[in-house]
């Protein structure tokens, strides 16, 4: 392990950024990290051992403790649930003879849950020792049980365990025509690189990750910045539960996207870029690089792209379980090395980002967007979409429907046409942007894809009449208290007591006052939060409390129904004080009180 982990730090120049992904070779090697390795880490880096350790607990595919030589991980997403999870998740743990949590008396075999794996439109789905196993069943849970016990290589396994489909069904402006390699770099330098990054402006392109912000105005931004060194990032690390569409970005179109970043790089006048890809996607991993080498024998990455002396490459590096790296700044820090703690802002990353340098962060479908535009040009692009909205968006569906998958649709498309397209029925309501976004009823099926109305990063999840709101709220609420990063007061122990307090009402030990605490719960979290995890934490809990109400009554005890008790005063009232200035000493006392 010595002279393993020597060679490992040497293979990384001794560079402490690369910390992340020298653990991550160290846990596939001996399936923890032992105290003699970081130990031995922190001397060859000259890093403190208290950081690595800090590493190692943040994400949660790193383990101080052993785990077994098949570590098997099952996705906890509602969609999973929807398909017969927790079923197959008792009876795999039946067969493997392993408590869920645990390791096996004989250290072969662990089991546990994961958050969600970005397989929703072809679960149950898991990980073993890193790698995408979908569409599980009792067969393939036989079959898994028995290759363990016979100890084969992981390697071994037979090919259609691990099979990932894109799933594609619906194509428009940029899945239909993918453009040629070095296409795009070509008629950036044809046009000129001022007059397209002009073209990306008039073709209105904005983030695709939800927020929304105009891609050029952030380029501009960048370039603007004093210094000669700045940096290009591609988030590529989709941990929304619900999402999955950069899976097939990277898996099928990977070419336009590191043309995009590479696009970028020359107008912002960067010289290194890197792709974070979530460690869940471990199976892309090795073909990325492959592709990344292609590109650089093409001369379409390295000294001198396409003789117009520019220089640019591109380095993918893994995450390693942390639904907090997908916002930018803790994405950063994740590169940098460290936890992935979100950092204040401002000031951005545009100013201050990869090692305080000037950095553009974007998203796999902006950069593949951009390609785009530099090609066909911004009017084309413009044409399609809202006035606030151009283009298309590329969705990621799941839940009930007929024909989960990928979906490309003009930004303007209401939610009665997505549903119709996916062959929805008897729909009860849409999450839209995942657990932090939107549920809407089946009253407002009339709305828009759009900023202005309905932004997303592409989550879309169904749910039919056969579905229990507060079920799926309960999961969403268990899924953001796991993925809180620790770092602020409001979301550490908001989350936590979100989760006890829901938990309380949905196993109908609750009163109307425990409705009207959970009311006040949820804007101490949103209004005092450090991140966005924190600050949209409780949309779950009260997107449904605003539209069903009466869910939350039913479950109440009987002792709540007092005559005279008014639920919506009590809720006005729990508002009212969840904005009081000593929002922390209030969480206080409800965690005593619980």
């Amino acid at each position: 392990m010595q002279a393993f982990i020597e060679s490992l730090v040497a293979s990384h120049q001794h560079q402490p950024t690369h910390l992340l992904a020298i653990l991550r070779a160290i846990q596939a090697q001996a399936h923890y990290i032992p105290e003699a390795a970081i130990k031995q880490v922190a001397t060859l880096l000259n890093i403190p051992r208290s950081h690595i350790i800090g590493v190692i607990e943040f994400y949660s595919f790193l383990h101080l403790t052993p785990q077994g030589q098949y570590e098997i991980l099952i996705s906890d997403s509602i969609t999973d649930q929807m398909l017969g999870k927790n079923e197959l998740m008792a009876y795999l743990s039946e067969q493997l003879h392993v408590a869920v949590g645990a390791v096996r008396g004989d250290g072969l075999v662990s089991l546990n849950i994961t958050s969600c794996t970005g397989l929703c439109d072809q679960g149950p789905a898991g990980l073993v020792n890193g790698y995408a196993l979908s569409r599980l069943s009792r067969a393939r849970i036989d079959q898994i049980a028995a290759l363990v016990e016979q100890q084969t290589p992981v390697a071994e396994w037979p090919s259609e365990l691990f099979q990932v489909e894109d799933n594609i069904i619906q194509t428009d402006l940029l899945l239909t025509t993918p453009i040629e390699s070095g296409s795009a770099l070509k008629a950036s330098y044809a046009r000129g690189l001022a007059e397209t990054l002009a073209e990306i402006d008039r073709a209105g392109l904005r983030g695709r990750g939800g927020a929304g912000f105009k891609t050029a105005s952030k380029w501009q931004y960048c370039k603007d910045e004093a210094g000669p060194e700045r940096y290009v990032v591609c988030n590529a690390d989709e941990g929304e539960p619900g999402t999955f569409k950069d899976r097939v970005l990277l898996n099928t179109y990977a070419q336009q996207v590191f043309e995009g970043m590479t696009i970028c790089a020359a107008i912002i006048g960067a010289e290194q870029g890197f792709l974070y890809l979530r460690g869940e996607y471990l199976f892309l991993y090795d073909k990325l690089l492959q592709i990344v080498d292609e590109r650089r024998q093409a001369g379409l990455l390295g000294n001198n792209i396409l003789n117009s002396g520019l220089q640019f490459d591109i380095e993918i590096c893994l995450g390693a379980g942390a639904y907090i790296c997908g916002e930018e700044s803790a994405l950063i820090e994740s590169l940098e090395g460290k936890m992935g703690i979100p950092r204040n802002r401002p000031p951005y990353p545009v100013s201050q980002g990869y090692l305080q340098k000037p950095t553009v962060v974007n998203n796999v479908e902006t950069f593949l967007a951009a390609a785009h535009i530099a090609v066909h040009g911004g009017d084309a692009f413009a044409q399609i979409g809202t006035a606030q909205s151009k283009g298309t968006k590329i969705l990621s569906i799941s839940g009930d429907c007929t024909r989960p998958g990928i979906y490309e649709l003009p930004f303007g498309t209401t939610i009665h046409a997505v549903l119709a397209a996916c062959g929805a029925e008897d729909v009860l309501g849409v999450q839209i942007g995942g657990p932090s976004g939107t549920f809407i009823s089946n009253t407002e099926f009339d709305r828009r894809l759009a900023f202005e109305d309905l932004a997303t990063g592409g989550s879309f999840i169904i749910f039919n009449h056969s579905r229990q709101l507060l079920d799926i709220a309960q999961n969403f609420t268990h899924f953001f208290a796991h993925e809180s990063c620790g770092f602020c007061t409001p979301c550490r122990v908001g989350t936590s007591l979100l989760k006890k307090q829901l938990d309380k009402i949905v196993d109908g030990h609750g009163s109307a006052g425990d409705v009207a605490e959970l009311e006040a719960l949820c804007q101490i979290v949103k209004n005092h939060s450090h991140c966005g995890l924190g600050q949209t934490a409780a949309n779950p809990i009260l997107s449904t409390l605003e539209r069903y109400p009466e869910l939350y009554q039913s479950r109440l005890k009987a002792i709540s129904y007092e005559p005279g008790f008014d639920l919506d005063a009590a809720l006005a009232t729990a508002r009212r004080l969840a904005n009081r200035n000593d929002a922390a000493a209030h969480l206080a006392q409800v965690e005593d009180s619980l």
